[in-house]
């Protein structure tokens, strides 16, 4: 079964909406087993309606449409298909009777054009509308099913999870349903990460697997169709063994978290507790870690020591060490190794981490935008300072420098044997 969303709606094509509905119907027509193929959005014009509905006719055999239920001369959703298949609009009673009663209990007289809101299309089935008045339809005809839902999403959601699902399985039948898994890499970026598994992506069939990424981190969604959870967890995990034999050391988590939260449980699971010190990052390092509800039992704090002299004041950094000829200077690899090392003293932590360098626009003590220098400092441990060179603008920078500093420190308490939650 392939299947076509079609969102009828000018506001949406003005950007004046976000079409939040397809991506509700195409997660749960994978629920279903059903393949959403396309996605079209159209205005409120017949002409273009009906070209939507011939391109959607020749290449998917299922058309959701969203929109265009409601009272007004630009509703015409209903109208446009009804003529495009040959057939009249009737009214459906029971939503004639319901729209009546709002009106008569709220006093107010019902103007005529609320009577389109009960139209239906002749011998099509119609889906009851538990959060409005708009009613649905579904439909058979000439090898393509058709379902009408209505725009706002509550009604469209409330909709589609009753009378929607109910008619497509009695219709179609119980077609064998999507199962997923999402798998969460650090410190390797999306075209690495596919280049190692490409053997694996080139020759898939079933399972599938998808790269997706965003800034700092990349995920993997296998799929599978599978009768059963069972069948499709012996499926999934024979797929997620081969890739974690390639990239298992960049797997942080095989649920959708993010890094800093799977650094918390880690901590957690160890009782280690945790120590930050930033100066181009600007304490974004310690933002993520507390943004973790349950942060506090083990990120103890941190400080952001911008200048030289909170770098000497605050961390006990010598002056000679940060400014002056010879000196290696606040952007260095010295000095990250003693923001990070002081910062664990001061505050008696198990982990403590830093962050120095350029995040721009401009250059600082004569080295270019993007050098940055991470510490990692572990109680009884030497510690450890990774130099980057990073690209993009300062916002960018300043979150590469942070998840990277992220991986770095998922990797040491690793070490410690702390498996995935």
């Amino acid at each position: 079964m392939k299947a076509e969303i079609i969102a009828v709606g000018t506001e949406m094509l003005l950007g004046q909406i976000v079409n939040s509905n397809a991506r509700d119907i195409s997660l749960k027509l994978a629920e279903l087993g059903i393949d959403v193929y396309f996605q079209t959005v159209v205005g409120d014009n017949a002409a273009r309606i009906e070209q939507a509905i011939n391109i959607a006719r020749s290449r998917a055999n299922l058309l959701i449409f969203t929109g265009g239920l409601g009272p007004t001369q630009d509703d015409i959703t209903k109208d446009v298909l009804a003529a495009y298949l040959g057939r009249q609009l009737v009214i459906d009673e029971p939503s004639m009777i319901k729209i009546k009663a709002l009106f008569e209990g709220r006093g107010v007289e019902m103007v005529q054009s609320n009577i389109r809101q009960a139209h239906s299309i002749e011998e099509a089935a119609p889906l009851v509308n538990e959060a409005g008045l708009a009613v649905g339809n579904a439909l058979f005809e000439n090898g393509t099913y058709y379902i009408l839902l209505p725009g706002p999403p509550k009604e469209m959601n409330t909709m589609l999870n009753g009378p929607v699902v109910a008619w497509l399985r009695d219709a179609l039948g119980q077609e064998k349903p999507l199962y997923s898994r999402l798998l969460k890499f650090a410190g390797i970026g999306e075209s690495n990460l596919e280049a190692k598994l490409l053997p694996l992506i080139d020759g898939q069939s079933d399972p599938t697997i998808a790269p997706y990424a965003k800034e700092g981190e990349v995920s993997l969604r296998v799929s599978t169709k599978a009768g059963s959870e069972e069948e499709a967890a012996i499926k999934l995990n024979a797929t997620i063994a081969q890739i974690k034999g390639i990239v298992g050391e960049h797997l942080y988590a095989e649920e959708d978290i993010p890094i800093e939260r799977q650094i918390i449980r880690m901590l957690q699971s160890k009782n280690f507790t945790l120590a930050s010190a930033e100066s181009c990052s600007g304490g974004l390092f310690a933002q993520l870690i507390t943004q973790v509800p349950t942060g506090s039992s083990c990120f103890v704090g941190g400080v952001v020591t911008y200048t030289n002299q909170m770098k000497h004041k605050l961390l006990g950094i010598p002056m000679s060490q940060l400014e002056g000829e010879g000196a290696p200077g606040a952007i260095s690899s010295s000095t990250a190794k003693l923001m990070a090392e002081n910062v664990r003293e001061l505050l008696d932590s198990t982990f403590g981490v830093s962050i120095t360098g350029v995040a721009g626009p401009g250059t600082s003590e004569g080295k270019p935008v993007g050098q940055v220098f991470i510490g990692l400092a572990e109680r009884g441990k030497p510690t450890e300072v990774f130099e980057l060179k990073l690209t993009g603008d300062r916002a960018s920078i300043q979150l590469r420098a942070v998840k990277s500093l992220q991986f770095r420190l998922w990797q040491a308490i690793k070490a410690h044997g702390v498996e995935l939650s």
